[in-house]
């Protein structure tokens, strides 16, 4: 629309600037909405943004881009081109893991490479590993397409899925899935680890997500130039160009409501922003347990939300390194370093709240691909370890541990995957679940807001539209369908079906 009609237009708060947020605003956008975006951060990405350091740059949160056409039909929707504003480049191997007795496994996209892969690994589960992968995509096109697509606010949209839940065992866990396909225990857990990427025990989420793996064959894993950050960016230029307005450094303290109706927001400032609808990008459960504070909530009480199951949290080493472009030849964009254990390490981390001794990590080196993210001949990596979220009944102290664990984490990949590190180390910045907590406000430190169980998924999770505020909406990893880039952007979508046309509000 013209940005001379803005003041005429029906107006719509996004709280938080996150990829749910910018994605959900681009949408109402380019519905007709006059919408205005507010963040406590200076920059716009939330937990996909980036912060410098003498030259080198970290990307603080996701770091693979799968489904892009997601993205594509995003960019559409708001009469633009995707790929015009942001450079795609597609990864192959999508990532190598490794074991601690020198086995390791390449993802890939081509199937003939994975068969060979599976075959060098295990020859005798080759055709276990094929059923596995029909599986997948058949609870992509169930899981993906269809329930992650629409909206699940309603009872009976549980019961009509429930017979092909039963029908494809979501009773049974990720890891049991892979288990029954094949037989060894290092592809077990290649087919198995990816909960972890969205902040799930492999050993307890639902078998559907298993998708992940159809999802990654079928559209491969792709790296933004520039990082998610630079997606982060090309978003809020959209939402600024269709008459939006972006208020970083601000912060919602409350989300104002009449007569059960959202009816605008209160900054910390004291300020307050009246709107016609109100759309929270914020965690689901800071939602209902601060921002709506005065409002008592039928589903998501304080009690509700004490029984629910969070996601694990993280410590990430961010760091750069001097005069290393072209060192560690075998170490490339993605690398997953096992520790000596699966399950007791799982364990640890989601049921006993423990901080391990042994650790399994994620190693980010983007350098790889994009010379940008560091000064000419050096690298950039992060560093990610899953640990326990504060919400258990020993939390971890941070303050404490932060540099132990820094250390111990030094001592692993310098042995196992970087060695002579120590020598080439440069600028570095770390955060751990208690910066989790303070920077983005997420419960317990968490690094992916609630954890995808079967009975917290779907219906079963916070719904994209409120049950207790006329008005308000949800958006993001907390809400259905889940966290990671296609998750919180699919939420986005769903939430553009289930808000009014700006025509109703009109007189």
């Amino acid at each position: 629309m013209p940005r001379s009609s803005a003041a005429a237009r029906p107006h719509a708060v996004v709280i938080g600037a996150g990829l749910g947020g910018l994605a959900s605003a681009m949408r109402l956008g380019a519905k007709g909405y006059r919408v205005t975006v507010i963040d406590r951060l200076d920059v716009p990405g939330g937990r996909g943004s980036a912060i410098w350091q003498d030259g080198h740059r970290f990307d603080l949160g996701p770091t693979i881009v799968t489904v892009p056409q997601l993205f594509r039909e995003l960019w559409a929707a708001c009469g633009r081109d995707f790929d015009e504003d942001v450079d795609l480049r597609a990864l192959d191997p999508f990532y190598e893991i490794r074991w601690p007795d020198g086995s390791h496994f390449q993802a890939r996209q081509d199937t003939d490479e994975m068969r060979e892969e599976v075959r060098r690994l295990s020859p005798r589960d080759l055709k276990g590993y094929e059923r596995f992968l029909k599986d997948s995509e058949a609870r992509y096109w169930f899981g993906f397409e269809d329930l992650g697509r629409r909206s699940m606010h309603r009872f009976r949209d549980l019961l009509a899925t429930l017979p092909t839940f039963v029908r494809m065992r979501a009773d049974r866990s990720v890891y049991a899935h892979a288990a029954r396909r094949v037989t060894d225990e290092h592809l077990r857990m290649a087919l198995s680890f990816h909960p972890l990427f969205i902040g799930g025990d492999p050993f307890n989420v639902t078998s559907m997500y298993i998708l992940v793996s159809h999802l990654e064959k079928e559209f491969g894993v792709h790296y933004a130039m520039g990082g998610v950050a630079e997606i982060a960016r090309a978003m809020a230029a959209i939402v600024a160009d269709q008459g939006g307005l972006m208020r970083m450094q601000s912060e919602v303290d409350e989300i104002l409501v009449r007569d059960g109706r959202a009816h605008g927001v209160r900054l910390t400032t004291g300020e307050v922003l009246d709107s016609h609808i109100v759309v929270s990008n914020a965690d689901a459960g800071l939602t209902y347990s601060r921002l709506l504070r005065n409002v008592p909530s039928k589903r998501w009480s304080e009690k509700r939300l004490d029984r629910t199951r969070w996601s694990m949290g993280l410590f990430v080493w961010y760091f750069g390194t001097k005069g290393t472009r072209g060192k560690w030849r075998d170490v490339g964009h993605h690398t997953i370093l096992n520790g000596p254990r699966y399950r007791g390490l799982v364990e640890d981390i989601f049921v006993k709240g423990r901080l391990s001794d042994d650790m399994s990590l994620y190693i980010h080196r983007p350098s790889v691909t994009d010379p940008s993210v560091a000064p000419e001949g050096d690298d950039t990596f992060y560093v990610l370890s899953p640990v326990p979220h504060l919400g258990h009944d020993d939390p971890v102290d941070w303050e404490t541990e932060r540099e132990r664990y820094r250390a111990k984490v030094l001592e692993v990949i310098e042995r196992d995957v970087l060695p002579g590190l120590s020598h080439h180390l440069g600028p570095e910045h770390i955060l751990t679940p208690a910066d989790f907590a303070s920077r983005y406000l997420s419960p317990h430190g968490t690094g992916f807001s609630i954890e995808p169980r079967i009975l917290q998924s779907a219906w079963f999770r916070p719904h994209n539209v409120s049950e207790d505020v006329s008005g308000l909406f949800l958006t993001g990893a907390g809400t259905h369908p889940g966290a990671g880039l296609p998750g919180v952007i699919s939420s986005a979508e769903v939430l553009e079906e289930l808000v009014p046309q700006p025509s109703e509000f009109v007189r």
